[in-house]
């Protein structure tokens, strides 16, 4: 897999999904399904949006017990998505856990990445929340080092962290960085922001873009221009 942009279709209907997804005719964007779409319509729409040719990363950040995860990951491995995530903070024998629960009999499974820290927390949250006091660039290779030694494929984290996780644990290792926007765009509630240009510099795998292109007038030119500045 290459480098490549992942649209964000945080949408609350099935309907709205595939209405946004009809005005890219001719491309068949990279999509993210997260928690909000998934649990509005289940499987379904993960099939309905796979059976239109589109790439999928699932996102669904799964943190519980060993057990209940890999059980959860030998559900979801039965669609036919390309990526799906867990919490590193969920321990190495969490990730392990899911691994296994993920591949299938025939040995084939997604990319499995692991979610470092949220792009909305800063430094003085995660030290206030989650008594963290560490900075927050050590902890995000921390945890790219266990999801690593877990076997997983890669991580989410923030552009900022990316060429950071490839000098911890190789250029093989995928990043996969929201807190993407458009230099002359609103960053919302995101903290740890890069432009798609800047990602781009640091060597980012894939970017996650979501309202700069789903709440765009032109959300096909904004997802083009992305491509053009992440890609090229």
């Amino acid at each position: 897999m290459g480098k490549d942009v992942i649209v964000a279709c945080d949408f609350a209907s099935a309907a709205q999904t595939l209405q946004f997804l009809d005005r890219f005719t001719g491309r068949k964007p990279f999509v993210k399904i997260g928690m909000e779409l998934y649990y509005a319509e289940g499987p379904e729409i993960v099939r309905q949006i796979k059976a239109r040719g589109h790439r999928i990363f699932l996102d669904l950040k799964l943190h519980d017990i060993p057990n209940t995860v890999k059980k959860a990951m030998a559900v979801l491995s039965r669609l036919d998505v390309d990526i799906v995530n867990l919490h590193a903070a969920g321990t190495t024998a969490m990730m392990r856990a899911a691994l296994e629960g993920l591949t299938r009999p025939d040995g084939t499974r997604p990319l499995l990445i692991a979610v470092t820290q949220l792009t909305s927390t800063d430094q003085q949250s995660m030290e206030r929340d989650l008594l963290i006091r560490e900075p927050i660039a050590d902890v995000v290779m921390h945890y790219a080092q266990t999801a690593k030694a877990a076997g997983l494929d890669g991580v989410v984290c923030s552009p900022l962290e990316a060429a950071r996780v490839y000098d911890a644990c190789g250029a093989e290792f995928l990043t996969v960085t929201p807190g993407v926007r458009f230099a002359d765009g609103d960053v919302g509630d995101q903290k740890r922001v890069m432009t798609p240009a800047q990602a781009k510099a640091v060597g980012s795998d894939y970017i996650v873009v979501g309202r700069p292109i789903t709440a765009a007038n032109d959300p096909v030119g904004a997802y083009e221009r992305c491509v053009e500045e992440f890609v090229g």
